[in-house]
C-alpha cells in the first residue's frame, strides 16, 4: 500500500482516506441507481407499456450515425 500511496503522490494516510472517500462515494451512486431502477420497473408494472428491444436498437443505431429517427413508442406488452 505505501508503494501505492507513493505512486499517487501521496501518504498512506491520505490515500486511505481517499479509498474510504470513493468506496462511499460508489456505495451511494449504486444506492441511488437502484432506486431509480425500482422506480422505473414500479411504471413498467403499473402502466404495462414497454418499448420493443428491436425498435430501441435501431433507433439508437440510427442516432449513432447521426441519423433523424423517431424513437420508439411504448406500447402496452404487460398485463
Amino acid at each position: 500500500m505505501a508503494a501505492a500511496a507513493d505512486q499517487a503522490g501521496k501518504t498512506s494516510h491520505a490515500f486511505i482516506l481517499d479509498a474510504i472517500a470513493q468506496t462511499v462515494e460508489q456505495v451511494e451512486q449504486d444506492t441511488a441507481f437502484q432506486h431509480l431502477a425500482e422506480q422505473r420497473w414500479a411504471q413498467v408494472l403499473a402502466s404495462g407499456q414497454t418499448v420493443a428491444w428491436d425498435e430501441t436498437k435501431d433507433c439508437l443505431n440510427a442516432r449513432a450515425r447521426g441519423e433523424q429517427h423517431r424513437r420508439p413508442a411504448a406500447r402496452k406488452t404487460i398485463g
